[in-house]
């Protein structure tokens, strides 16, 4: 059962923004501090990766658990209310990243996808497949 009215959830639903997350903010703050230019929230590249080298290629997506699935088999069962509408949204979320995933990469881009806890946690080490997968796309296409 819902704690909230309706309206309430309403509300709390429409405050969730899908850009500008703060998983985005921190990988965003360390690869600008590492020197590195990217664009925010392409328009023009399929998906509207979070992160987008356009020169290199590269789009990055900073995906959180919730709304991505992660452990997605196990996490299904802990829904308890409305589970019509969350089950199958969130797995269209799931298939909407794979769709995402496969179209950039048929295109000749290289996606990279990091779980928010991942990025909160490790946030240097995200940075450094980003900046690793940069360095080696520019040698072999110079």
């Amino acid at each position: 059962m819902d704690r909230h009215t309706p309206e309430q959830r309403k509300r709390n639903m429409q405050a969730i923004r899908n850009s500008g997350s703060n998983i985005e903010r921190k990988l965003q703050l360390e690869l600008w501090h590492r020197g590195l230019r990217y664009r925010k929230n392409a328009k023009a590249v399929y998906g509207k990766p979070d992160i987008v080298f356009l020169r290199d290629k590269v789009a990055v997506f900073c995906d959180s658990e919730f709304w991505h699935g992660y452990d997605w088999e196990n996490r299904k069962e802990d829904f308890k209310s409305n589970k019509e509408f969350w089950i199958p949204k969130i797995e269209r979320n799931i298939q909407r990243d794979i769709e995402v995933t496969e179209h950039l990469k048929a295109e000749g881009w290289i996606v990279l996808r990091f779980w928010g806890k991942d990025i909160l946690k490790k946030t240097q080490e995200c940075a450094d497949v980003v900046e690793r997968t940069i360095r080696i796309r520019r040698e072999y296409h110079v």
